[in-house]
């Protein structure tokens, strides 16, 4: 059993044909949604699947011209124990939207505080930032996604007890390589990206990482059993 903690399969081309053979071969995937309004969308057809699960995001590269969903994400937050993807982006491309961003996830984590949930985070750029706000609202059970650095930022991201999902991207660059040497065993998950993502081979990572499906298994269980 393949685990696959953060993909967006609801933009993929066939995303239902995808998720059958997902769901067929018995494989555990976590949806990410980009907008609340596409998790309200989607969320009534994968109800009927064992395995597959649907995430309520609002991704911080959207929220500035969405703003206004942040009522719909209010609305269905009862109706998942996944949320994803959400957080901050300071890159270049997420710069301009700073504020909006911060002032969104403030909105949403107060939304979250004390509620038991999987959360899945963007960071890209603003990793510091983001772990004092996840801290200053006692957000648990939280999952780096396809976490870049800066390194000596691990071991605070640690100490709270969150974890980090890996994908192929990442083990085949330097800095990928360097993050994950860093990571625990015990905290490790993996994930795809995908269709975001072309470099998404799960069984490749795990080899790299010198894991077992069970290993990845054991951890996510693990995760699950916190918000039980």
């Amino acid at each position: 059993m393949i685990i696959d903690t953060h993909c967006h399969f609801d933009m993929m081309t066939s995303p239902e044909q995808y998720i059958q053979k997902q769901e067929r071969v018995g494989n555990v995937v976590i949806g990410m949604t980009n907008l609340p309004s596409h998790f309200e969308l989607g969320a009534p057809y994968i109800k009927t699947y064992k395995n597959i699960r649907l995430a309520l995001g609002f991704h911080p590269l959207l929220v500035a011209e969405n703003r206004k969903e942040i009522s719909i994400f209010q609305k269905c937050i009862e109706q998942t124990s996944y949320i994803g993807e959400i957080g901050l982006d300071f890159s270049r491309e997420g710069m301009a939207s700073k504020d909006v961003q911060i002032s969104i996830l403030r909105n949403l984590l107060e939304s979250l505080k004390g509620m038991k949930k999987i959360i899945s985070v963007h960071s890209r750029e603003a990793e510091v930032m983001l772990f004092d706000l996840l801290t200053e609202y006692d957000i648990e059970n939280v999952i780096f996604h396809w976490y870049t650095g800066p390194i000596d930022m691990i071991p605070y991201i640690i100490s709270k007890g969150y974890y980090f999902s890996i994908n192929e991207s990442m083990i085949k660059s330097k800095n990928g390589r360097a993050i994950i040497k860093q990571l625990p065993r015990n905290r490790i998950l993996t994930e795809t990206d995908a269709p975001y993502n072309t470099k998404s081979s799960i069984t490749n990572t795990l080899t790299y990482m010198q894991m077992k499906e069970q290993d990845i298994q054991n951890n996510f269980n693990e995760l699950i059993s916190k918000i039980r």
